[in-house]
């Protein structure tokens, strides 16, 4: 009785056709295997390419970064190089301006702008010559119109400090630098030009002696170490000496000064008492050019 049941159980299957049929099974699962083999080997052979070439062209990159980052090294070197010499340069330019083979004269007028600037300004552009102004910075807070027309027509601006009062300016090397700075921002929203900056100072009442020599030899330092250097003169009319010169004692005056040198900087001064120098420019420029002197700026020898 049980072997007749297990017989039903069975019948009308054929053990061939179930045997084609789970190798059928086995072929399609094999199949299916391999192909997700394949796929999977092509994801990692894909992301394998992928990162080489990714980690190559990170690497050119980083290369071509660090190239380009030498190179912009070795150009702010060689800027820094140029720089350097450059304002070497400008203070052996400045040390050896009395010394010259050529005869030249360098017209500077301090302690302005005033209204006597204005005619200095006609009287140059008469003649066509060009001067240098060591402006005052309390002027230059009055006048500011003036100064950037001093600039405008191409003349050299240098900086006299701000208040031109000797115990406060030099109370101490700092202060004269503090009296630069100050000046040097009035000229800059004078010209609109937040990047001028003259480099030149000219200091009150001379670098040479007198009772703040110590201060001024300490200030002198300091200002170079900031990249600003100094000029006194070897010249003058003598416009300030007293109240009320002549025309005749100033053209004296600047004779004498100047009689057997070939390279002048002659002090005058466009401050609003100083008519007389204005009167006697056209004198001035005249006589010099009869001497053979050739006019110049420090535009000439600053190379900064």
């Amino acid at each position: 009785m049980k072997w007749n049941h297990k017989r039903e159980q069975y019948k009308g299957y054929n053990i061939y056709s179930m045997k084609k049929y789970v190798d059928k099974k086995r072929i399609i699962f094999t199949s299916v295997v391999i192909i997700i083999v394949i796929i999977t080997l092509g994801l990692i052979a894909y992301y394998s390419i992928d990162s080489i070439i990714r980690l190559k062209a990170k690497q050119k990159f980083d290369e071509q970064l660090i190239s380009e980052k030498e190179a912009i090294i070795d150009k702010l070197n060689q800027i820094e190089i140029e720089k350097k010499n450059k304002l070497e340069n400008t203070k052996n330019n400045l040390s050896n301006i009395y010394h010259s083979d050529t005869k030249r004269a360098f017209l500077t007028f301090d302690d302005g702008p005033s209204q006597n600037t204005e005619t200095i300004l006609q009287i140059l552009e008469q003649y066509q010559v060009k001067a240098s102004f060591f402006v005052l910075g309390t002027q230059v807070e009055k006048k500011p119109e003036l100064v950037k027309k001093i600039y405008e027509q191409g003349n050299f601006i240098g900086n006299h400090g701000y208040s031109h009062n000797y115990s406060a300016i030099y109370s101490s090397p700092q202060a004269v630098l503090d009296e630069y700075n100050h000046t040097n921002s009035l000229i800059q929203q004078a010209l609109g030009d937040s990047n001028f900056n003259s480099h030149l100072f000219r200091f009150p009442g001379g670098l040479a002696g007198g009772k703040y020599a110590d201060i001024k030899n300490q200030a002198r330092d300091l200002l170079e170490q900031n990249e600003i250097f100094q000029v006194n003169w070897n010249a003058l009319t003598g416009d300030s000496e007293k109240a009320k010169p002549t025309p005749e004692e100033l053209m004296t005056n600047l004779q004498k000064t100047t009689e057997g040198k070939n390279s002048v900087v002659i002090l005058m001064h466009d401050s609003a008492a100083k008519k007389v120098t204005a009167d006697i420019l056209p004198q001035v420029i005249e006589y010099l050019k009869s001497q053979g002197y050739e006019m110049k700026t420090f535009y000439d020898i600053m190379e900064i």
